[in-house]
């Protein structure tokens, strides 16, 4: 089960509304359902949970790039959700770098079906479009610092992730009207 909200920092504290991410489909689509709910250039936090799997958080400040975290990618590349925040860039991928890099093949001489001794990285995992993402935080992991959620802290999350970060934020009432 998934739970996104947006929470928009405005000069009489932190506004949310929940957000249906159905008609989302990348990262840029997201970035301007985000900005449509600031009043004016303000911080505006994208938080998207999926129960027990992983959390993502999007910090769109003003026109700027959107700053992204999510704790554990390659639970959120099985995830259509998930996929929107990894992009290339976060993942450490040459942006449209789809097709596989023919010198970076492992042509051993298993490739007839003959057993060879696995190299698999046990830290990654195929996601949903079939590329290989690591298990674990990727992103900007400082994206919350001035807001008062510390790198230690926003890595130390699981359960419940979006509703500590609310409070942490000072923001856990209104997060509580959109639930």
């Amino acid at each position: 089960m998934y739970f996104a909200a947006l929470l928009a920092r405005t000069e009489d504290g932190w506004e949310a509304s929940d957000t249906e991410l159905d008609d989302v489909e990348t990262l840029s689509d997201l970035a301007d359902l985000a900005r449509e709910a600031a009043p004016e250039d303000d911080t505006v936090l994208v938080l998207i949970e999926q129960e027990d799997a992983w959390f993502g958080v999007v910090r769109i400040d003003g026109e700027e790039d959107p700053r992204i975290y999510v704790s554990d990618a390659a639970a959120a590349a099985r995830s259509s959700y998930g996929e929107i925040l990894l992009t290339d860039e976060l993942l450490g991928r040459e942006p449209g770098d789809d097709d596989p890099d023919l010198d970076a093949l492992d042509l051993d001489g298993t490739e007839d079906g003959e057993d060879g001794d696995e190299d698999d990285d046990p830290t990654a995992e195929a996601g949903v479009s079939g590329e290989i993402v690591p298990h674990g935080p990727v992103g900007d992991a400082q994206v919350l610092d001035d807001l008062g959620v510390s790198e230690k802290q926003l890595k130390s999350l699981s359960e419940d992730a979006v509703t500590e970060i609310a409070e942490s934020l000072g923001a856990s009432e209104v997060l509580e009207t959109v639930r």
